[in-house]
């Protein structure tokens, strides 16, 4: 892995204002395992490449950016509930103010500052604003991409990528994975038959590119091609499967088609080897949606689960009183309701209630 020091980011058009090579070297380390969906095991993972990033310089405003950014983009914690989140971000803002940014940097702190708000299409229209100028900025792209994902924006997903996939030359870092964001807006928007040779062409580069094997998922999923989706994941499992941030919901993916054959105990399996543990490892907002979906698909099929529910309520019910996005409210209903807590299920409608006033 060959990570850049302040010169390559100046050569590649992307200033970072920071004098530290370590700092940039670390702040590239955090961005790839973003950008690949994988927590590298030999450079500390992300949380380690962020705490030696913060200790390289502490006053590198982007290696703020990106940390309190992960944060927020989780959606498993907002600057309204989590104190040292609210604080991290005040930091970055005093930061920004008192150096001599480049106008990308300051863009950057805009738009974090907007999201952590809630105002997420506004977050996105400055994201926007950087990749117009500069279309190889991976941060503003994937913070954009995610962004248009929570909020449904299908069409922007798409376009956002298509828009600067000409700069994204393949002798350009992780050039390959772009090719996979672009494959995702694709089928997404239902041109099937693009996206599935995008994602072949990113995959054929780097066959461990989790997220171009979630869009063939996907295209086989939208086509009912449940046998070539089943036969495909069981290829693959081996080249994705220790993508953690990803494998949870391409398993998910996996035990929907189990689903659609009317094979409940093939699915229950894969919730209980893979989703399940996952979710419980990684704690992460995406494990815990796919998790409370399955169980809920189950269930609808009339499948019996046993205490499944309470385990995941474990995890959920901290989260009760986030309302960071409905489609994670919906979720942690879900298993409030599937546990039968009616407790936490009052708490979560009458603190969702009383935000929305």
């Amino acid at each position: 892995l060959y990570l850049f020091v302040v010169q390559a980011w100046q050569d590649a058009g992307l200033v970072l204002s920071t004098t530290s090579n370590e700092a940039c070297k670390l702040f590239d380390a955090a961005l790839t395992q973003y950008a690949t969906w994988a927590n590298n095991e030999s450079l500390g993972g992300i949380e380690e490449c962020l705490s030696k990033l913060r200790a390289a310089d502490p006053n590198f405003t982007m290696g703020h950016v990106i940390a309190n950014g992960l944060e927020l983009i989780g959606t498993g914690s907002s600057v309204r509930l989590n104190k040292e989140l609210d604080s991290a971000m005040r930091t970055m803002m005093t930061l920004s103010k008192s150096q001599s940014l480049t106008e990308r940097e300051k863009l950057h702190v805009s738009a974090l500052d907007m999201f952590a708000s809630g105002q997420l299409p506004k977050a996105c229209d400055l994201w926007e604003q950087i990749l117009q100028s500069h279309p190889t900025d991976l941060l503003a792209l994937k913070f954009s991409q995610d962004t248009y994902f929570y909020l449904g924006y299908h069409t922007q997903m798409r376009d956002s990528v298509a828009r600067v996939y000409p700069f994204w030359t393949p002798d350009v870092p992780l050039s390959s994975y772009v090719k996979g964001y672009y494959s995702f807006g694709l089928v997404e928007t239902n041109f099937f038959d693009h996206a599935e040779e995008l994602a072949r062409e990113a995959l054929a580069i780097d066959q461990s590119d989790a997220w171009s094997v979630h869009t063939i998922a996907h295209v086989n999923e939208m086509k009912a091609e449940v046998k070539k989706g089943l036969e495909f994941m069981k290829e693959t499992e081996t080249n994705w499967k220790n993508s953690d941030m990803l494998a949870c919901h391409n398993y998910w993916h996996w035990a929907l088609y189990f689903i659609e054959k009317g094979e409940y105990e093939a699915a229950l399996t894969i919730y209980d080897n893979h989703i399940a543990p996952l979710c419980l490892s990684s704690g992460s907002m995406l494990d815990i949606v796919d998790n409370c979906s399955m169980l809920y698909r189950l269930h609808l099929e009339g499948v019996k689960l046993g205490d499944r529910w309470n385990n995941i309520l474990k995890l959920t019910k901290k989260h009760t009183k986030d309302h960071i996005l409905l489609f994670n409210d919906v979720h942690i209903l879900m298993s409030s309701l599937g546990a039968k807590d009616h407790k936490t299920t009052d708490e979560l409608l009458t603190t969702l209630q009383e935000l929305a006033k």
